[in-house]
This record gives C-alpha cells, structure tokens and sequence, in this order.
C-alpha cells in the first residue's frame, strides 16, 4: 500500500535547473509541487492554495550571499501566514544563515548541493510538522466550542441546603490543581459543575477538552486520548494530538469514567501519574499539562468494586469529590429551575406567557424527578409548546406518562396481558436501567442498542 501524499509544497529558486529538480524529486511526496522562480509570486500562490511546506531559496539576486532577501521574504511570507512552514535553501553562508534562518521563523534548512535523501527527509518532517500544527489548533477550537456555554444550557441554580453545599464545594475546590471527582445519578448536572470548576479556576483562559469514555471505542481509547502519528494504523492519514494533548493548559473533563473497561484504566492512570502521553505509533513521550475532573453515575459503593474499578486510579482522581444531590432531595430548587426553563423557551418558541397555577406548582415540586434537572428541562420544554390556555397544567408536563412508579405490565404471552408496545418498551428500558444501576453503556449493550439510542428512549418515557 502506498504512502499517502501531503497536499501541496512550493518551492521558490531562482535557478530553473534547481526547480526542475525539485519537482522531480518531490512529486512522490506532494499532490501538487509548484515551482516559482520569484518570490513575489509566493504569497499569490499560497492566497490560492495552502502549502504543507514551501522551499525558499535564501538568495535571489545575481552575487548575493548575505541571504538578506531570502530574510526578507521569510519574515513576509510568515506575516502573510504566521503557521506557515518553510525551508530555506542556502548555498552560501552555511551553519551560520541556517542557524539565523531558523531564528527568523524557518522550520529547517537545506544546503545546496543536497542531498536527495536530506531533503526528503527534511521536507517530510516539515509537511508533517503543519498538519501536526493545524490539527492542535482544530482540536483546540473544537475544545473551546466545548467550553463556551451551550444557548439554553442550565445553570447552577438552587437555594436548598444540598445545593448550597455543592456551591461551596466548587468555589474552595476550582482554585486549586487538584483533581475532581463528580458523583450523581444522571441528569443532576455534572458536566455544568465541570465547567463551573473550570470557569472558576485559574485554567479559566486555558480550553475545556470533555471526552464521554463510554462512548470511545475500546480500540480507539489510545488514539482518542493520547493522538497518533501518520501510518500508526490504516486510517491513520496524519499526525493527531489526542485529547490530553489539546487540553494543555486547560481543564480536561472526563465523562462517565466509571463506563471504562477495566484493561483500559492502567493506561488512563500512566498517563496521569506521569503527566506525559505517547502518541501511537510514535517512540517519543509528550508532556502533558491538565488538570482532571471526572463524572460517574456509578455509586461511591460501585467505585469501590476493585472488579469494576481501580482503586490507584480512584484515588488519582478523587482528591476532591462532589456528589450531587438528586433533584428529589432538593425540593426546594423545583419551582426555581420550572420557572427558569419556561421563561427560556418561552422566549426561543415565541409562545405566550403562561400562569403557573399553584395546584401545579405544588404537583411539580411533589414529583421525584427520576430523571432530575434533564427531565424536568425536557417537562418544560414540552409544557411550552403543547399548552393550550393561558394557564399551565399538570398534563402539560406530562408527569403521570414519564413517572417510573406506575409500573407498566409486563407482555406476558398469556390471555389479558398487556400488549401495548409503549408500555412494554418503556418497562424493558426501565429494568434494563435498574439491572445495571443506570449504567447507560451496560444497559444499551443488554438491550441491543446504541448509547444515542438508549438515551432518546428515555427521554421519550422520562426515564
């Protein structure tokens, strides 16, 4: 199988017999090799097109050996685009205008009379050096579009005693390095504590990088987390930092951790304790600096199970550890967040204001909630668009269809039995959910389905 080609590299000599060269030497390596005998002519070229890599001779003028105009198209070229890589190829002067070069901004540098091999070697490591380049700064967008709160998101709102605990909590914890661990039942709001810890540290400038572990597949963990070099694996077409990596300087934050299959958690906890990555494929260690916060649904009684978790690696991150209170046991923050959503999507659907009756209000705030602030988002969002008069009421947020505690039957293939399939799918959901302690990964693969899957049914019956 052959080698994938970098895009396109252009180089600029004046001397024909140089470019012509070049072209040769270099069309197994680039889709494309431009050659241009004026520098001027450079930055129209890369205005059309981006270059991997662009070959810059550092003299143009008939006698010149001081490579001052190759300097100055250098320092115009990386004004034109500061992640520009470029060669220089200098004949005169040797280590001493390499070395300047290399100062000026250039990647690297090549002598003329090269060496064919050099100057492959030399030009592949550069193209390879921009893809690198170019996908830390993907990585690093694509974190900080995690970082910037979603429209409509939920904030920490609440004014119980058990929600005023977790305030403190974050407010004494987020200054710190120290490691996190987030517990709760789904729905309760772990990644917005998460952000609210990131926002409120001392990385708040820095990215939050959030990987959910339940959804990498195990084949790809090491990739995901750690990058990958360019021929590591079939797909593997270039360079990719991991998730570690584009996290640098940030918060990394890592959903659903207690979904990690035990053989992948040694490699998790290396890289923790020693605070450096090795991409796959590649020989060579990176340094890493993150700070941790990790989320579970899985009870503090779960992550005790040495057959289901490791114990070096809890302690590696629970330094800190905020378990959230279930939206049932902080009632008094039920009205609160009702009146919160309503108002929001009133707003985005363009619906009328609506009463809240208090025959309503009291039933909302009597009702446990089994799929805490996320179903009570989703009750409300429902209620906005289905209400009808001008007042709200109880079956708009459709409480008695999502309550768990009216069991539906189960199909029983006997006369009388219950064949409703709504019912029948919302019971298997639910048992499924209550086998594996709403481990969502363990449920979807009982079940037959997908994670995504999984959780659009739940959020159908307001599980």
């Amino acid at each position: 199988m052959g080698r994938t080609k970098f895009a396109r590299c252009i180089v600029v000599d004046d001397d024909p017999d140089i470019l012509l060269s070049a072209r040769l030497l270099l069309r197994d390596l680039f889709e494309d090799v431009t050659v241009l005998q004026s520098p001027e002519e450079a930055l129209a070229a890369m205005d059309a097109e981006r270059a991997d890599v662009i070959l810059l001779d550092a003299n143009f003028g008939r006698g010149a050996t001081n490579a001052a105009e190759g300097f100055h198209w250098l320092a115009e070229i990386l004004k034109h685009d500061p992640e520009a890589v470029v060669v220089m190829i200098t004949a005169h002067g040797g280590v001493q205008i390499a070395v300047e070069a290399m100062k000026r901004g250039a990647t690297d540098f090549v002598s003329k009379p090269w060496s064919n091999e050099r100057l492959l070697a030399t030009v592949r490591t550069a193209a390879a050096l921009r893809n690198s380049r170019e996908e830390a700064v993907t990585e690093r967008k694509r974190a900080a579009a995690l970082t910037t709160p979603v429209a409509g998101e939920t904030p920490m709102l609440g004014k119980s005693p058990p929600i005023a605990r977790i305030f403190s909590l974050i407010e004494r914890a987020a200054p710190t390095e120290a490691n996190v661990l987030v517990l709760g039942e789904n729905g309760t709001g772990k990644e917005l504590v998460a952000r609210e810890l990131h926002r409120r540290s001392r990385r708040a400038d820095g990215v939050l990088v959030s990987v959910d572990l339940g959804a990498v597949a195990e084949n790809l963990f090491e990739s995901e987390l750690f990058g990958h070099v360019k021929g590591a694996f079939t797909d593997a077409r270039t360079d990719r930092i991991g998730r570690l990596q584009a996290a640098a300087g940030g918060t990394l934050f890592l959903d659903e951790v207690g979904n990690l299959p035990l053989h992948l958690q040694p490699k998790l906890l290396t890289a923790l304790e020693q605070r450096q990555v090795t991409p796959v494929g590649a020989n060579k260690p990176v340094p890493i600096d993150v700070r941790v916060i990790a989320a579970t649904n899985l009870s503090a009684e779960q992550l005790a199970d040495e057959s289901r978790f490791r114990q070096d690696l809890l302690f590696r991150l629970n330094t800190v550890e905020i378990e959230l209170p279930p939206l049932r046991d902080r009632r008094e923050d039920i009205l609160l967040l009702v009146k919160h959503f309503i108002a929001f999507y009133t707003r985005k659907y363009g619906k009328p204001a609506r009463e809240l009756p208090a025959d309503v209000a009291a039933a909302l705030e009597a009702y446990d909630w089994p799929g805490n602030v996320r179903a009570l988002r989703h009750a409300a969002e429902r209620a906005v668009i289905l209400a009808g008069d001008d007042a709200f009421t109880v079956e708009d947020f459709s409480l008695s269809r999502a309550a768990p505690r009216i069991a539906a039957p189960a199909v029983q293939p006997q006369a009388g039995a219950d064949l409703n399939l709504d019912r029948a799918e919302k019971h298997i959901v639910e048992e499924a959910l209550k086998k594996h302690a709403y481990n969502i990964s363990l449920a979807a693969a009982e079940l037959g389905l997908t994670r995504a899957s999984l959780y659009r049914r739940m959020d159908k019956h307001g599980l």
